[in-house]
C-alpha cells in the first residue's frame, strides 16, 4: 500500500494514539506473564499448584483496560455527510481486466491472517495430553477445553460481526490480533480452570476473523474473481493452520511444553498487527461513514473506476431503504444457519465419535486413526475443486452439492458394520464438510448487502459453531447418542437445508454487489 494511501486509511481513526498505547498495554501486561513460565524450566515448565507472584497479577489486570482502551482507539472518524446535495458515487471495478499486484497481496496476506487465526483453536489437540498430565484431570473435565472454546467462537463470531459493519473490516482485524496477544497469558495459568476461561476469551478473538476477511475480500475483488478467491484464502488458510499448529507443536513441544502453543499467540498477535499496514479497509464501508478521501485512495490502488453523479430524490430514498434481513432475506438465511449447524454436528460430533465406534465394531485402532488422519490430504485438493467449480460453474449449486454429498456421506454411516468398509461414507463426509466449510462463508458474504454483510456473515459462522458447541456439551453429560442414531439425527437438518438452498438461494456468481444496495 502507498504510503499516501495507508495515511488515508489510518486517518480515519478518531483516537489512532490510543490504539497503540492500548497495544503496548497488553503487550507489557503479557510480558510480565513470562518470568514466571521460566521458573518452571527445570521441572518441564510445569506450573500446576504454583502461587501467581505479583508481575502476574498485575500483567492479568493490565489487559482488560489495554483491550478496551485499543479498542476505542479504533472507533472510525466519520466524514461529512452531504445530504442535501444529492451526490453518491459509483464504484466500477474493472470486471474482465486481471488481478492486479495490489489484489495478490491482499490475499496473501489475508491467507496468513487465516493461518495465525486458525492455529488458536488448533493448538488445542495438541495441548490436551500435556494438559491431562500436568493438572491430573479425567478426559471428561478437559472436555470443557473444547466446550469453551466453541462457546467463544459462537460469541466471538456474533460480536465481531457485528464490530465489523461498526468499526470497520480492518480495525475489526487489528483488534482481533489485540485480543490474541492478550490470551497469550493461558500459557502461564497455574489452574486447569483458569485456563477454560482463557480457552473462552481465545476463541472469542479467533471467531470473527473469518467472515470479516470474507466481507472484506467480497467488497474488494472484482466481480469476476471475488469468488474463487473467496473459497481459495478461505481454503487455504483453514489447511495451512492446521499444518502450522502441527509443525509448531512438534518443534516446539518437546523443548518447552505444552504450555509454549499458548504463548505463541504473543508473537503471532504481534506479526497480525504489523501485517495490518498491508489490508486496506473497505472502500465501500469507507465511502458509508462519508470517508471519501480515504474511499478514493483504497479504490485507485485496486483499479476501481470511482464517478461522482447526482442522485435524484427518488434514488435516495430508495437507498436509504434496505428491506431488514429479518424479512428480505428470511429464508436464505434460515438455510445458510441450518446448513452451518449440520456442519458443526458433522466435524465436531460425527467425525470425532467415529474412531471408538469403528473399534467397537471389530475395525483396528490403526485402521480408524488412519481414516481420520487423511482428512487433512483430501481437503486439500477439495479447496481447489470447490474453488473451480463454485467460480466457473454455480455458487448456490456448488452449495447445494457440497451439502448433499455431506448428507450421502452420513447415511453411509448407517451401513457401516461388521465387514462393511467405512472408506466410503468416510470420505464422502470428509470431502462433503471440507467443501461445505469452503463455500458457506463466501456465499453468505457475497449474499448481503454492505450494511448487515458483517453480522450476516458472523452469525452463519456462529451457527457453524454451534453445532460443534452441541455436540461437546453431548460428550461432557455423557449423551452421546449411538452413532447410527446421531447419523439419523444429522441427516434431517442437511436434506432440510439442501431443500431450503435450492429454493430461497441465488446465483452470486460474477453478481456486481453494488445490486444489493438498491
Amino acid at each position: 500500500m502507498t504510503a499516501h494511501a495507508d495515511h488515508h486509511v489510518l486517518s480515519d481513526r478518531k483516537r489512532l494514539w490510543a490504539f497503540w498505547v492500548g497495544c503496548l498495554v497488553v503487550t507489557a501486561g503479557v510480558v510480565l506473564h513470562v518470568p514466571m513460565y521460566l521458573m518452571g524450566a527445570d521441572i518441564g515448565y510445569r506450573l500446576a499448584g504454583m502461587p501467581m507472584d505479583l508481575g502476574m497479577t498485575v500483567g492479568m489486570l493490565m489487559i482488560p483496560p489495554g483491550c478496551a482502551l485499543a479498542g476505542w482507539g479504533l472507533l472510525p472518524r466519520r466524514g461529512v455527510h452531504h445530504e442535501h446535495d444529492h451526490h453518491t458515487v459509483d464504484v466500477t471495478p474493472p470486471e474482465d481486466a486481471p488481478l492486479s499486484l495490489a489484489h495478490w497481496s491482499l490475499m496473501l496476506v489475508l491467507v496468513v491472517a487465516l493461518i495465525i487465526d486458525i492455529m488458536k483453536p488448533a493448538s488445542l489437540g495438541f495441548v490436551v495430553p500435556g494438559m491431562l498430565k500436568e493438572y491430573g484431570v479425567s478426559k471428561a473435565m478437559v472436555a470443557w477445553l473444547p466446550f469453551a472454546a466453541l462457546s467463544g467462537t459462537v460469541t466471538g463470531s456474533i460480536i465481531w460481526g457485528i464490530l465489523a459493519d461498526v468499526f470497520g473490516r480492518r480495525a475489526s482485524i487489528l483488534l482481533s490480533a489485540v485480543m490474541f496477544v492478550g490470551t497469550s497469558i493461558c500459557g502461564a495459568m497455574p489452574d486447569f480452570w483458569w485456563n477454560v476461561i482463557m480457552c473462552f476469551m481465545m476463541g472469542a478473538a479467533a471467531g470473527g476473523l473469518l467472515p470479516v476477511v470474507y466481507a472484506l475480500l467480497a467488497e474488494t475483488m472484482p466481480s469476476k474473481h471475488r469468488g474463487w478467491s473467496l473459497v481459495l484464502v478461505g481454503g487455504l488458510g483453514a489447511v495451512g493452520g492446521y499444518l502450522a499448529s502441527s509443525s509448531c507443536s512438534a518443534l516446539l513441544q518437546p523443548e518447552f511444553g505444552w504450555r509454549i502453543m499458548w504463548f505463541l499467540n504473543l508473537p503471532t498477535g504481534l506479526i497480525l498487527i504489523a501485517l495490518s499496514g498491508a489490508i486496506p479497509e473497505s472502500a465501500k464501508f469507507l465511502m458509508t461513514i462519508g470517508r471519501m478521501d480515504a474511499a478514493h485512495a483504497v479504490m485507485k490502488r485496486f483499479g476501481s473506476v470511482v464517478r461522482e453523479r447526482v442522485e435524484t430524490p427518488e434514488e435516495h430514498h430508495h437507498v436509504l431503504t434496505v428491506p431488514p434481513i429479518s424479512t428480505r432475506y428470511a429464508g436464505m438465511t434460515l438455510a445458510l444457519s441450518i446448513a452451518a449447524v449440520a456442519w458443526g454436528l458433522v466435524n465436531f460430533g460425527l467425525l470425532l465419535w467415529l474412531p471408538a465406534e469403528l473399534v467397537a465394531e471389530g475395525h483396528s485402532v490403526g485402521v480408524s486413526s488412519q481414516l481420520l488422519a487423511k482428512s487433512a490430504l483430501i481437503a486439500f485438493p477439495t479447496v481447489f475443486v470447490c474453488a473451480f467449480l463454485y467460480s466457473r460453474w454455480s455458487t448456490k449449486w456448488s452449495l447445494v452439492v457440497s451439502i448433499g454429498v455431506s448428507a450421502l456421506g452420513v447415511a453411509g454411516v448407517l451401513t457401516i458394520g461388521p465387514g462393511v468398509s467405512p472408506v466410503l461414507p468416510v470420505a464422502l463426509m470428509i470431502i462433503g464438510t471440507n467443501g461445505l466449510l469452503a463455500i458457506l462463508l463466501p456465499y453468505t458474504a457475497e449474499s448481503y448487502p454492505l450494511k448487515i454483510r458483517g453480522r450476516a456473515t458472523g452469525w452463519v459462522a456462529a451457527c457453524s459453531k454451534s453445532g460443534g458447541l452441541i455436540a461437546q456439551l453431548l460428550g461432557i453429560l455423557a449423551a452421546v447418542p449411538p452413532l447410527k442414531v446421531a447419523a439419523l439425527m444429522i441427516i434431517a437438518p442437511l436434506v432440510l437445508a439442501m431443500a431450503l438452498m435450492a429454493w430461497f438461494g441465488t446465483e452470486t456468481r460474477g453478481r456486481d454487489l453494488r445490486e444489493l444496495e438498491r
